[in-house]
């Protein structure tokens, strides 16, 4: 007879690792910088091994505070959680490393530690983690639904689908997809030019939804795979670009008609282009260019302004428009809607673009990026084209450069041809030169500045810019230093242009960060900006501003650059300021009821808005034109009072003394 031996009950195998577990945390806890990294690896080895045991997730959960504190993450890639990138998560749990994907699984119950308010780590608002961990769960639905392939499977360590059903099990998700295509649609609505992430959630979802075990389709999510996969009749089977190529040069007139019409709402919908999309454009510039302003969505004002630069856009479509660079047909239709090519310097600006030769070390980075299948230029041209006609859909990404990506956003919605040349400079010459007070600035002689390692999740023009601005901008504001006040006040007439108001305010004392005559503050923003008081006059120019980031308990996250764009009553007559946010989610909770709006309060797209209070109530910084104010004192003492609370029961809460009235 042979003899069978007993595998131990998973509680005594539970119990047996938390032991460990206690002992492997205690030495991490007490060890030295220089023996951290062994015990922090002991630690992770029984954390692995505790992922795969029943009740070892929901234990691991409960101690994910103490062991990031002790040191878990320290020299790792996975250290500081505010640079981390949802995208990068599929990849790096399908390596197979268990080191790596065991980092991921602890960093995802670290996110959700702080998403449900049981963590608080310095910097980061629970909505902040809630909203990484929806973007984590979308982009890895085959590990919510356990539809991996068998190598995948094969490959993947034991309890990373533990992992997954315990975060959809804590953060609230009843449908999975339906919260997926509703978190798309959000995205969506904000007009971003980056959509990769977006993409490819749609493409993880379309894969689910063809599986006749999911069940019924989420509203909205038909739209959006058909919108990217197949927006017209032909294409709706998504049959591959060379078949539909084929397919092009059967179809008559009246058929052409219809696929343009088709392309074109799918696009205007959602905001997202196609790969199918160009292949129609560049078939419909050789054989029917009279059908190019009708699938590229266009108004009369945009067909206008087709037919005059008609030469100009032809070229555009056959340099910059391809399946790899599918979004640029966007772009270039709200640039023809916006009228750009009328300003007489853009036009020759596009033709120098065209035919500029790359500096060696931007085409490395871009392509390294973006990939050879279509040149450097090709995609640099194209993020041009996107940048200029989607100004506010400009993200910082991963980088600490809200400043710069403000810039960028001001110059093509304000300067287009000044950010135009910047880009030549950049591109061509590898640096960009800039003046402050006279002294001349190169971005080439400089230190690096807030961006010491720029994360790539950037839009081409971002890409090659930002070094060169983050490099200027800390640069002025080091020869701003020592006058006292606020470098702000300086840096953001000289580094963004003219037509920024010479007049600036400041909330709080720069010595001390106490609040700091507050009350005028207010008086001298609606003086300034509320049409109610300033004599009924609009915003020209866009202009600077910097408010006081909270959570949703209305804590002091940090300190934020916005763009002040126009003070308008919205559809059910409230007074409301539309401003750009350069972060990459700018529909945010604020807390004590300040809700950050990006739709349905007459926002254009890419606009985020908030009741001008409210707004008020987070600002601490702002510009104005000295010149065009009017009176402060006609501000109401209960519309001061009401201001100055929501800002003292949220951002202001330990920034009250002497000086704060």
């Amino acid at each position: 007879m042979v003899a069978t031996i007993k595998q131990p009950a998973d509680s005594d195998r539970l119990q047996r690792l938390a032991g460990q577990f206690d002992r492997a945390l205690e030495r991490l806890e007490q060890s030295s910088a220089f023996a951290k990294s062994s015990n922090a690896f002991a630690a992770l080895d029984v954390s692995r091994r505790l992922l795969s045991v029943p009740g070892g997730v929901d234990y691991l959960a409960k101690r994910i505070p103490e062991l990031d504190q002790a040191g878990i993450f320290a020299d790792s890639d996975w250290n500081d959680p505010a640079l981390l990138q949802a995208n990068l998560v599929p990849g790096t749990l399908a390596t197979g490393d268990q080191a790596m994907v065991t980092y991921e699984c602890l960093s995802e119950l670290r996110w959700l530690a702080i998403a449900r308010g049981d963590y608080h780590y310095p910097g980061i608002a629970a909505e902040q983690a809630l909203f990484f961990l929806r973007e984590v769960l979308a982009l890895n639905l085959d590990l919510v639904f356990d539809r991996a392939t068998e190598a995948a499977r094969e490959k993947r360590l034991a309890g990373v689908n533990e992992v997954f059903a315990y975060l959809v099990d804590h953060i609230g998700y009843g449908d999975i997809l339906e919260q997926v295509v509703e978190e798309v649609w959000r995205i969506l609505r904000e007009r971003p030019i980056k959509v990769d992430h977006v993409k490819t959630m749609i493409t993880k979802l379309a894969v689910c939804l063809a599986d006749p075990e999911i069940g019924s389709q989420p509203r909205g999510a038909e739209r959006l795979v058909s919108a990217l996969f197949g927006p017209s009749t032909i294409t709706q089977n998504d049959p591959g670009l060379d078949s539909y190529t084929q397919t092009l040069e059967t179809l008559d007139v009246n058929a052409l008609k219809q696929e343009a019409t088709a392309f074109a709402r799918a696009m205007s919908d959602t905001g997202l282009v196609s790969p199918y999309h160009p292949v129609l454009l560049r078939f419909l510039l050789k054989n029917a260019p009279d059908l190019i302003p009708q699938a590229l969505a266009l108004s009369s004002t945009g067909t206008d302004v087709l037919l005059t630069y008609r030469d100009l856009v032809n070229e555009l479509i056959d340099k910059a428009i391809h399946p790899e660079t599918s979004q640029a047909v966007y772009g270039l239709s709200c640039i023809l809607e916006r009228g750009l090519l009328y300003e007489p310097p853009v036009a020759p600006g596009f033709w120098r673009q065209m035919q500029m030769v790359l500096h060696p070390d931007v085409e490395a980075q871009i392509n390294a990026i973006y990939g050879t299948s279509q040149s450097a230029g090709v995609h640099l041209l194209a993020g041009l084209i996107n940048v200029l006609g989607i100004p506010l859909g400009i993200g910082q990404g991963h980088n600490p450069t809200c400043q710069s990506a403000r810039a960028i956003s001001m110059w093509a919605y304000n300067d287009p041809d000044y950010l135009m040349q910047l880009l030549a400079w950049a591109a061509r010459d590898g640096e960009i030169i800039m003046q402050f007070e006279g002294v001349i600035l190169r971005s080439r002689e400089l230190a690096a500045g807030l961006a010491g390692i720029l994360h790539l999740d950037l839009d081409p023009v971002s890409l090659v810019l930002v070094p060169h601005l983050d490099r200027i901008y800390i640069e002025m504001g080091r020869l701003s230093a020592g006058r006292g006040e606020d470098p702000h006040k300086w840096v953001n007439p000289e580094f963004h242009g003219w037509w920024v108001g010479r007049g600036f305010a400041i909330a709080v004392d720069v010595a001390s960060g106490n609040l700091e005559n507050h009350e005028q503050f207010i008086r001298d923003f609606y003086a300034a900006y509320h049409p109610y008081y300033n004599g009924n006059q609009p915003v020209i120019h866009p202009q600077p501003a910097g408010v006081a980031v909270t959570d949703s308990s209305a804590e002091f996250v940090g300190w934020h650059a916005i763009t002040i764009i126009r003070v308008a009553l919205d559809p059910a007559g409230e007074m409301r300021a539309y401003f750009y946010n350069p972060n990459n989610d700018s529909n945010q909770d604020w807390g004590n009821g300040v809700k950050v709006s990006t739709e349905g309060h007459g926002e254009y797209y890419g606009e985020s808005s908030l009741p001008v209070a409210e707004l008020a109530s987070r600002l601490y910084i702002f510009h104005y034109d000295l010149l065009e104010t009017g009176d402060p004192h006609s501000v109401p003492a209960e519309e001061i009072n009401t201001i100055r609370a929501m800002a003292e029961n949220s951002w202001a809460a330990e920034r009250l003394g002497e000086t704060a009235a």
